[in-house]
């Protein structure tokens, strides 16, 4: 049994789960539409040549989650996931994720993008274990604060171990997907790291350390880089 981790964003699903309930939350007017998109654009963009503030990011991106009550942010996270992300889900991963389950591997996804977000997408995997920025609840409300620390580039490493230091689980024959080169310190711990649809900086990179490079945008499950 070895542990298989899955990035979530333009890995498992077919977009980016925090840049989209962004957009979410402008085209619904919950934030204020050239302010907060303007801002939620310009972060996307940061994150994706590799310089993104977590910290300042995390202050924009939770800080509706403390503006409403938890009953209605539920009501709006519903109708996202209905509305927005079933349709980018991605059936090779999917197969991918099945391939993992029967060879009784334990299946985890460590995503930079928060818990609020990101659990109820997890479980449409069916996906046990969840890694991923926490954000703070006090008296039952966010206060548009987090817990921990962001679980983001080398963050993604120190919260795996401290999560494997209360687990069976090592990492001896651990796999890895991920498409962003911001994933690059965790990609390179695990035995088998594997570039999913990668970004230009993990392509080259993925290359260059002869990784495996498989998309899950096509219509099978690329499996054949599976040890027998």
């Amino acid at each position: 049994m070895s542990l298989a981790i899955f990035d979530l964003d333009n890995t498992l699903i077919a977009d980016d789960s925090d840049y989209l309930w962004g957009q979410f939350l402008v085209d619904q007017g919950i934030v204020d539409k050239d302010r907060y998109e303007r801002a939620n654009a310009k972060f996307y963009d940061e994150y994706k040549q590799g310089h993104l503030d977590i910290v300042e990011f995390l202050r924009f991106s939770l800080q509706p989650l403390s503006q409403h009550e938890p009953e209605q942010l539920y009501q709006w996270r519903e109708q996202f996931i209905l509305d927005i992300i079933t349709p980018i889900l991605l059936k090779p991963a999917q197969q991918l994720i099945a391939k993992h389950r029967e060879r009784g591997d334990t299946l985890m996804v460590i995503t930079a993008t928060n818990r609020f977000v990101t659990a109820p997408i997890v479980a449409l995997y069916g996906i046990e274990h969840l890694l991923a920025t926490t954000p703070e609840m006090i008296d039952g409300r966010y206060t548009g604060q987090y817990t921990d620390i962001p679980c983001f580039q080398a963050g993604k490493v120190q919260l795996l171990e401290a999560w494997l230091k209360t687990r069976p689980e090592t990492l001896e024959d651990s796999w890895f997907y991920s498409d962003s080169h911001n994933d690059l310190p965790l990609l390179k711990l695990v035995d088998h790291p594997v570039a999913v649809d990668p970004d230009e900086k993990l392509a080259a990179y993925a290359n260059e350390a002869k990784w495996p490079i498989i998309s899950l945008r096509s219509d099978y499950c690329p499996i054949a880089h599976f040890s027998k």
